[in-house]
């Protein structure tokens, strides 16, 4: 089974003028990778200093807090791809495959935030981002108008590389991990768990609430479990409180509630004014984490930093401040 993203959030019981601010208009949420049932929690996350991004430089476009990079499709593009950490298979548009008559694949089943549905696949022999090349793959083919772009790059393309993400210069870095690399300082870095490729912080907090956090890059919206809910609110509703509507690529609809909420804690930071939306999704019950508090960490909150940088094969995290942000550091949390 694959994981993929939901693309659309949407007010489903306010209009649009009504919502605070802070809740964007439309947003985006990505998936999870699913874990054995029962399976044990995570251990803490330790800080490590050593990572470095370097590599060759790919131009990116922002869409809200998304970044999209240039790739090549069986040597033909450059074609725009959405950046998704969240995704465990890379995902073409119907469109691309069938302006590049990509030979058709069997039907697999995709699980999304809002459930499994099965969908109709096409065989790549090669897709290649920069210098770096994965394939033969078989992905799914979505429509693109929920995609918003002609393609994901999920982990598969991304499970030896390096990648760090711009938001002020608008571009993705991307490297093979096995290159040498060296520590350029400044950056906050952590240790994350590895599961099913994806990368899970277990050093992270929501009002002093010990939280394992998935890096979600296709997410534009944080998403957080319903464990996480009642533990920050029991049954009560919160002041700011408000029903969205996620829609997935596939069309489907998850019932979700937002607020915004401080004292967001993510390795050696401390974030205020963080927009979370809580659902029971069924990726949290794939991952394992149904039963304890846990969010996907969206590109809504990764952009408030100045560069996320994620190393896949050695599981590591930096995270680096812009000048003048209003991110406080805080010495040491205890789990």
């Amino acid at each position: 089974m694959s994981l993929f993203p939901l693309l659309l959030a949407a007010a489903a019981s306010l209009p649009v003028a009504s919502l605070p601010p802070a809740i964007p208009q439309p947003a985006t949420l990505g998936p999870a990778a699913p874990a054995p049932a029962g399976s044990p929690l995570i251990a803490p996350a330790t800080i490590d200093n050593n990572l470095e991004i370097s590599g060759e430089e790919l131009e990116a476009e922002q869409l809200k807090k998304r970044l999209f990079i240039e790739v090549k499709v069986n040597d033909n593009g450059p074609h725009r791809f959405l950046v998704d950490s969240g995704a465990d298979r890379s995902v073409v548009s119907e469109g691309l495959a069938l302006r590049l008559a990509l030979p058709a694949g069997e039907s697999v089943k995709v699980q999304g935030m809002a459930g499994a549905v099965s969908v109709a696949t096409v065989e790549v022999a090669a897709l290649a981002l920069g210098q770096s090349e994965v394939g033969p793959i078989t992905a799914p083919a979505l429509p693109a108008r929920h995609l918003g772009a002609d393609g994901l790059i999920g982990i598969d393309a991304l499970a030896d590389q390096r990648l760090m993400l711009d938001f002020d210069k608008r571009t993705v870095t991307v490297q093979d991990s096995r290159q040498p690399y060296t520590s350029m300082g400044g950056e906050i870095l952590v240790t994350a768990k590895r599961r099913k490729g994806q990368l899970i912080i277990t050093q992270a907090s929501v009002r002093g609430r010990p939280v394992a956090a998935v890096i979600d890059t296709g997410s534009e919206l944080t998403l957080g479990n319903q464990a996480l809910r009642e533990r920050l609110f029991g049954t009560r509703i919160p002041n700011g409180m408000r029903e969205i509507e996620l829609i997935s690529v596939t069309g489907q609809v998850l019932k979700a509630q937002a607020v915004v909420l401080d004292d967001v804690r993510i390795g050696g930071l401390m974030l205020n004014n963080v927009l979370i939306a809580f659902a029971d999704a069924p990726p949290f019950a794939l991952f394992g984490l149904s039963e304890q508090p846990a969010i996907f960490l969206g590109s809504d909150l990764l952009a408030s930093f100045r560069r996320v940088s994620l190393d896949f094969r050695n599981r590591k995290v930096r995270f680096t401040l812009r000048p003048g942000s209003t991110l406080r550091p805080f010495a040491t949390v205890q789990f």
